[in-house]
């Protein structure tokens, strides 16, 4: 029975699986931003105020960071692929409803769902991506999906601005529904179990509060957390008031601001490659503080167009190296949080996810506390998340001495 159990994982994993998880990091993070450059003419249609539309970012943020949250420790004890089939299911069905939502109310409760759903995606992408792999192939594995889900989240946009010429705020949603389905056939066909029966946990929620008692005792595990929720609350700010700045306060067509964001993606993608290779070849916690001060370049760059007019390339400039900044330190943010618990892989990274989209929610919101036209809070808000980031991140450099050399000597 004990020469058995053990090793079904490797064997019977395909090839197209760890695409599959790439896949399953992007729709949630996509489904965020993606209607962003139609935001204005939503927020026109629905009779609302920016401050209110905007609560549709906040609710999809909260969802996401909620969603994970449920599905981390469900999937630790029910497996993977059980809970993903249930969470990409319910995304169906929920941006269809955000594509008829007769209201900004309705719309915002939809959107929280909506993101709900996504977030299991992304919670079971980076678990089986423990399940499967360690070592320099876990940090290798991590630096793929800081390229694929937060770009998303940049792409989003660019996409939405394309598609924005055909359809309106309601069509960006019904695209999302399709990509729903689409994802709901890949993975109900591909996506083969990665945590065996034998190694999932028991004991229901005494087990969940359990496990959350060691992780939140590990001090580099809380750090590399809430530099990974400062940086991404910088960044989701940026998402969320970047369409009005570059929209209103600069004039750009929606096509334009797609435009922006098509040179943000660039930046994005580098960043996370260059990320997982830095933590891979190099040191983890060097490419985390590396990537914290890029994003602090780009914060301040945005601090200083809005204490002073700046031209627009100065803007764009900085939303550049502020998406690729977070990129850059989050292979090193994942790897610091997830390495050391395959065993609780899902309540891990559920934690970890909550952390990334929570604090981007509270932070969304107040980007449009001066108005659509300053970029003031946006500076201020992604600065504050810079000088945070650092201080927790501080947190990581204490490890028992066992393991502080660890990431350079994996593999």
């Amino acid at each position: 029975m004990t020469t058995t159990l053990p090793a079904p994982t490797t064997p019977v994993i395909p090839k197209v699986l760890p695409w599959i998880l790439l896949l399953l990091t992007v729709f949630g993070p996509i489904s965020m931003d993606l209607y962003l450059p139609a935001l204005p003419a939503l927020t026109a249609e629905l009779g609302a105020v920016t401050s209110v539309a905007q609560l549709t970012v906040t609710a999809c943020l909260l969802g996401l960071a909620s969603g994970q949250l449920l599905a981390g420790p469900a999937s630790d004890q029910y497996g993977r692929r059980r809970i993903l089939l249930l969470g990409v299911a319910a995304y169906v069905v929920f941006s269809t409803l955000c594509a008829l939502s007769p209201s900004i109310e309705l719309l915002i409760a939809a959107r929280y769902v909506q993101g709900l759903a996504g977030g299991v995606g992304v919670v079971i992408a980076q678990a089986a991506g423990r399940d499967l792999f360690d070592g320099r192939e876990l940090i290798r594995f991590y630096g793929r999906l800081a390229v694929a889900g937060p770009t998303a989240a940049i792409v989003g946009p660019l996409i939405g601005g394309l598609l924005n010429v055909f359809f309106d705020w309601r069509g960006l949603f019904a695209f999302l529904a399709v990509v729903g389905v689409v994802l709901l056939i890949l993975s109900a066909t591909l996506f083969t179990e990665t945590l065996p029966p034998e190694r999932r946990s028991s004991g229901g929620l005494g087990r969940t509060g359990a496990d959350l008692r060691v992780l939140i005792a590990d001090r580099v595990f809380v750090g590399a957390v809430l530099t990974q929720g400062f940086v991404y609350a910088a960044i989701f700010a940026y998402l969320a008031g970047s369409t009005f700045v570059l929209q209103e306060i600069y004039g750009l067509s929606p096509q334009g601001y797609a435009a922006a964001f098509a040179l943000n993606s660039t930046g994005a993608v580098l960043g996370g490659w260059t990320g997982g290779r830095l933590a891979e070849r190099w040191n983890v916690h060097g490419a985390l503080f590396a990537g914290i001060g890029v994003t602090g370049l780009g914060a301040l760059g945005l601090l200083l167009a809005g204490l002073a007019p700046m031209p627009l390339a100065v803007v764009v400039a900085s939303l550049f190296l502020l998406a690729c900044g977070a990129q850059l330190a989050s292979p090193a943010g994942t790897t610091l949080a997830l390495r050391e618990y395959p065993q609780m892989a899902g309540t891990a990274g559920s934690i970890l996810g909550t952390a990334r989209f929570g604090f981007g929610a509270i932070s969304a919101p107040f980007v449009g506390i001066a108005g659509s036209l300053s970029i003031l809070p946006l500076g201020v808000i992604t600065t504050g998340c810079a000088v945070l980031a650092v201080a927790a991140g501080l947190l990581t450099l204490r490890r028992r001495p066992a393991l502080v050399e660890e990431p350079v000597a994996i593999g």
